[in-house]
């Protein structure tokens, strides 16, 4: 692959406008067979072990590994290690690109090997930090949350080296193995979880086996994305170059780069841990909750801010300010248009949402109206987490990453003391509002920040009256499809066959109403995935 002038690619993003909303929607069809996958496999779940105690301990013993991963590796390593990598390409160093990538690799494979022997050693000491009254009191669960924390602790190594290969990439704009490898990390849980169950039903419910199912399904995933690199030429160099200076460069981007990306996985962890202050049963509700959460936030702004990412760091590798204004405000307008009306259609149906997915065999009523709860809070953030994403990584791609840590660790103090003050009076409610006014706090003041960075240009005037819009027919869509979903109840009632009439109806009629709405109000980004979607067809 020879290397492309910076003239070269100015040139050719000039000559293709619309190139980040299809590269966007693209990357979003992939995710969103790959969230449908993992849909699967929480109904999977749900159906087998429903909100029990157990599952609550599984929920546990799950976040702490994945949150050690995100804060160690994963998303976190990815953010720190494009930018270098993209500015060595650009600079047409393809072989000083590659050896940072190897000794990185080394590094990451000693490192993240310790970091996993040392948490399953002591996970007798760790987990029990994390286990509430309402948990801590069951016999039995203290020591199953244990033993599923050390079955699942290896996916931190495993997921290291998965996010190295996927930054590598993405430096290279290929997306599709990045969003296809999860959708067959989830089909492979399902089916190791539905094979295994029986062997391990007869104690704490089989929860054992979804989680060998998880370790077996990630390091299936890293073998996926790392036969990628075969399409780049990728060549493994074995040996570790401690005094390349570019590595201190990605290993001092890494430390803020965590704490600004882990803030998701943390808040996560928090409310999942008091949630056991408010019951036994809630963690795996407010899990249950956030799955619903994250299936909109991953199809739309995670393509969005992945799609970007990798533009906005050659941007700034150019110093093409100009560029990147354009760029990321296109970015949080297509976040708006896209998120706005999923929240507002989860928070009017977000019963009978939870119940057309979840409630299945050990899934209840009382799960059902848990879990409820939990989604109508988590749908009111869902726009706010969104341009968050994007907000951050665009302060990744120009090198500043301290920036968004002192919001994230501000983020994280407001989630805490907001959900330890309301959860006794508000229950669920009290404890997912702290995720909220978190989510809106690091929105508001990252757009401050980075509007006195662009010298206080940021397209605002056009984004404020674009979301004004998008606000409108949101409104506008919600009310009809809550209308369509209660017309269609009262004429076909409760069985499985008919919520799944009602709530996709629901969904069509408001989704069509939604989108003649938005272009009938002139918004750009609404004409360009309309004339991308059209194109696609006529191919």
């Amino acid at each position: 692959m020879s290397a492309t002038t910076p003239a070269a690619r100015r040139a050719a993003d000039k000559r293709h406008p619309g190139r980040v909303a299809r590269n966007t929607a693209i990357f979003s069809v992939a995710t969103a067979f790959s969230r449908v996958a993992g849909l699967g496999r929480e109904i999977t779940a749900a159906t087998l072990f429903g909100t029990r105690p157990t599952a609550s301990a599984f929920t546990l013993a799950f976040q702490i590994p994945n949150l050690v991963a995100n804060l160690f590796a994963n998303a976190a390593l990815s953010a720190a290690f494009v930018p270098v990598f993209t500015d060595l390409l650009h600079q047409g160093k393809r072989r000083e690109a590659f050896q940072l990538a190897s000794t990185l690799l080394w590094i990451m494979l000693i490192a993240l090997a310790a970091i996993t022997a040392f948490f399953v050693l002591l996970a007798g000491v760790i987990m029990p930090l994390f286990l509430a009254s309402h948990l801590s009191s069951i016999p039995g669960i203290t020591s199953l949350t244990v033993l599923l924390s050390q079955i699942l602790f290896p996916v931190v190594l495993l997921l290291g080296l998965t996010s190295l290969f996927t930054g590598i990439l993405q430096s290279f704009e290929r997306f599709t193995m990045a969003a296809v490898a999860p959708a067959i990390w989830n089909l492979v849980i399902i089916a190791l979880t539905l094979y295994l169950h029986p062997t391990y039903a007869h104690s704490n419910n089989g929860i054992e086996a979804y989680a060998i199912a998880i370790l077996a399904a990630t390091a299936v995933q890293m073998l996926l994305v790392m036969g990628a690199l075969a399409r780049i030429d990728f060549r493994l160099s074995f040996h570790i170059d401690w005094h390349n200076p570019r590595v201190r460069q990605v290993l001092g981007l890494l430390l803020p780069v965590t704490i600004g990306l882990g803030i998701v996985n943390l808040d996560q962890l928090i409310n999942s841990a008091f949630g056991g202050l408010v019951g036994a049963q809630v963690p795996r509700a407010i899990d249950q909750a956030f799955r619903i959460y994250m299936l909109p936030q991953g199809i739309f702004s995670v393509a969005v801010a992945t799609v970007l990412f990798p533009t906005l760091s050659r941007m700034a590798a150019q110093h093409d300010p100009v560029g990147m204004r354009r760029a990321l405000a296109i970015g949080m307008r297509q976040i708006n248009l896209m998120l706005i009306p999923a929240a507002a259609f989860l928070m009017v149906l977000a019963t009978p949402v939870i119940r057309l997915v979840y409630q299945h065999g050990q899934f209840t009523s009382y799960s059902t109206h848990l879990a409820s709860i939990a989604l109508i809070w988590f749908a009111a953030s869902l726009p706010f987490g969104g341009l968050n994403l994007l907000l951050t990584r665009t302060f990744f791609a120009l090198q500043r990453p301290w920036i968004p840590t002192g919001l994230a660790a501000l983020n994280m103090t407001i989630d805490a003391i907001v959900s330890l003050g309301f959860y006794k009076p508000f229950g669920i409610s009290g404890l997912i509002l702290g995720t909220l006014a978190g989510n809106v706090v690091m929105t508001v003041l990252q757009l401050r920040r980075l509007r006195t960075g662009f010298n206080g240009r940021l397209d605002g005037a056009q984004t404020l009256m674009i979301t004004a819009r998008v606000l409108i027919a949101s409104a506008f869509m919600a009310f009809v499809s809550w209308l369509v979903w209660r017309i269609l109840y009262d004429i076909l009632g409760g069985s499985v066959p008919a919520q799944i009439v009602e709530v996709c109806g629901a969904a069509a009629a408001g989704g069509w109403l939604y989108m003649k709405t938005v272009l009938r109000m002139k918004i750009p980004e609404a004409y360009q995935v309309q004339e991308m979607l059209i194109g696609r067809f006529r191919r």
